[in-house]
């Protein structure tokens, strides 16, 4: 990047206390607003012009803003390793699935390197990249579909087939839609198609003409300026409370030997809180991201016959709401991260189920694999999936055979204690959930480990310390002290599960210390 574009972001990072590289993603999510805007007016009768505007949108954030060449190829390899499976091995009912390996394999590579630089604050190409091998596993999923008989589909499945592949520059521009470029939405190419020939906007003949909405001349795009702003005035409002209260409640708190030293209650409240804020980060970028979406008017999805009620809401990707007031797992999950939900849902979840079964332990396992190696390779993910997927298991089992006490047997309405069961509810969901995710906040096992023992134990050891200190004894040991403290594990049970981790990270971090050094000069 030239020196006199990245001096501007240096300063104002100075002055917030953030890196360069966090001041520039959150400008390339507001120049998306003024970009968009100039997008969805070129003519609806030239989609090329805008697809080139598009795609040399993408290059100048990627190499004007980041200077990520070495990015931008991989984002490139991606792209026409991906149409070259498609387009070669079509009619193979392994393509969508060599196409999945690729992409996850490829992704993998970045995820690594990524990890071995350890540098959070600075903007690297695996946050596109994740953001594409969503779409571009599902447009191999769409291009086999296409290959059959809709008798053989769903709904969605006919709604998304491509019955024909798209020209390269249709495809490279859905490839690289700067709106949802660097932190998503994704989307599938049937819905981008209708977007170019808008014919996503035609309306229904229910939608009377006083009921439809407004339009400019020679364009048949609803005026989705009002929402688009709604949209970017929240996700400011995200992000500066992320930004006031990032330093109070950092990560960093519950892994500090001061976080021990409180009291439970209060390491409650800090854990909760750590956790929101980080939310915050999240709701502020995906919130920015919908916003250019839908003033170039892709997040449209159809008017209401009745009100005529324009929704803009086809690519929302969170819903706040729903997160924070959540009172159960499923409603808590249902509302984060809602394209890749879908995602995993259609794409991989439906997919490994063969035709006419229902989904089964083989479908959820392999959605769960997938979502973990999606996301990375840091230790934390893999405590938090597994931990949050025990969880809903717990949950699914208390909502059948405990939730049913609190409603009345014979009409199905709530109880006298109902309320106190969904508050009880509320709380449970909130506090569980901010246990099980500190981890993917802290990402490395020498972290989390530690932060899930149990507090109980320094307490009880103090007191069992006090009370011998009054006995001036010692106590005697037993066999059954001996079987819990003894050398060699029982039954090759574990006799300290986070002593043992620790050392093998131990061992791991020196092997490749060493071999690090005989490949050194």
């Amino acid at each position: 990047m030239p020196r006199f574009l990245h001096w501007p972001f240096e300063v104002f990072a100075t002055s917030v206390g953030a890196s360069p590289d966090e001041v520039k993603i959150i400008f390339s999510f507001l120049i998306s607003y003024p970009l968009a805007g100039v997008l969805k007016r070129l003519p609806d009768a030239k989609p090329q012009r805008k697809n080139i505007f598009i795609i040399s949108t993408s290059i100048f954030y990627l190499v004007g803003l980041f200077d990520l060449w070495r990015g931008l190829a991989n984002l490139l390899a991606s792209a026409a390793g991906t149409f070259c499976i498609a387009k070669y091995l079509r009619k193979s009912p392994y393509m969508p699935w060599i196409g999945f390996v690729f992409l996850m394999c490829h992704m993998s590579l970045s995820h690594i390197r990524r990890q071995v630089a350890n540098s959070p604050s600075t903007v690297d190409i695996t946050g596109a990249q994740m953001v594409l091998v969503m779409k571009l596993s599902a447009f191999c999923w769409n291009v086999a579909d296409g290959q059959l008989q809709d008798e053989y589909l769903s709904d969605f499945q006919k709604d998304r087939a491509l019955r024909a592949l798209p020209s390269v520059l249709d495809f490279a521009a859905y490839v690289l839609f700067f709106p949802g470029l660097l932190a998503g939405p994704a989307f599938d190419y049937a819905e981008y198609r209708r977007w170019i020939d808008t014919s996503m906007f035609d309306m229904p003949s229910e939608v009377e003409p006083a009921k439809r909405p407004p339009v400019r001349k020679r364009r048949k795009i609803p005026r989705s300026g009002t929402p688009a702003m709604l949209k970017a005035l929240y996700g400011l409002l995200w992000i500066g409370l992320f930004v006031y209260l990032s330093s109070t409640f950092s990560p960093e708190q519950m892994v500090a030997k001061s976080y021990l030293r409180h009291g439970l209650l209060r390491r409650i409240g800090i854990m909760y809180m750590v956790n929101l804020v980080a939310r915050f980060k999240y709701y502020g970028v995906w919130t920015l991201a919908e916003g250019s979406c839908i003033l170039a008017g892709l997040g449209y999805n159809g008017v209401d016959p009745v009100t005529g009620k324009v929704s803009w809401n086809r690519l929302q990707n969170i819903d706040p709401w729903m997160v924070e007031t959540a009172q159960n797992p499923r409603g808590y999950l249902a509302g984060w991260n809602m394209n890749t939900n879908n995602w995993l849902r259609n794409y991989v979840y439906l997919r490994v189920t063969p035709r006419g079964k229902k989904p089964g332990f083989r479908a959820s396992m392999a959605t769960f694999v997938t979502s973990a190696l999606w996301h990375g390779f840091y230790p934390g993910y893999y405590l938090t999936f597994i931990l949050a997927s025990l969880i809903q298991t717990a949950a699914k089992n208390f909502r059948r055979l405990v939730r049913p006490f609190f409603l009345d047997p014979i009409g199905g309405g709530s109880n006298p204690w109902k309320k106190y069961y969904d508050v009880a509810s509320y709380i449970a969901t909130q506090l569980t959930f901010s246990f099980a995710t500190t981890p993917f906040l802290l990402l490395e096992s020498r972290e989390s480990v530690p932060f899930f023992a149990s507090p109980g134990k320094a307490a009880l050891k103090a007191e069992l310390d006090k009370r011998q200190g009054k006995a001036n004894a010692k106590l005697v040991r037993s066999i059954s002290t001996e079987s819990l403290t003894g050398g060699e594990p029982i039954l090759g049970i574990s006799k300290d599960l986070e002593q043992d981790m620790n050392d093998a990270m131990k061992e791991i971090r020196a092997e490749v210390e060493a071999r690090q050094r005989k490949k050194a000069p």
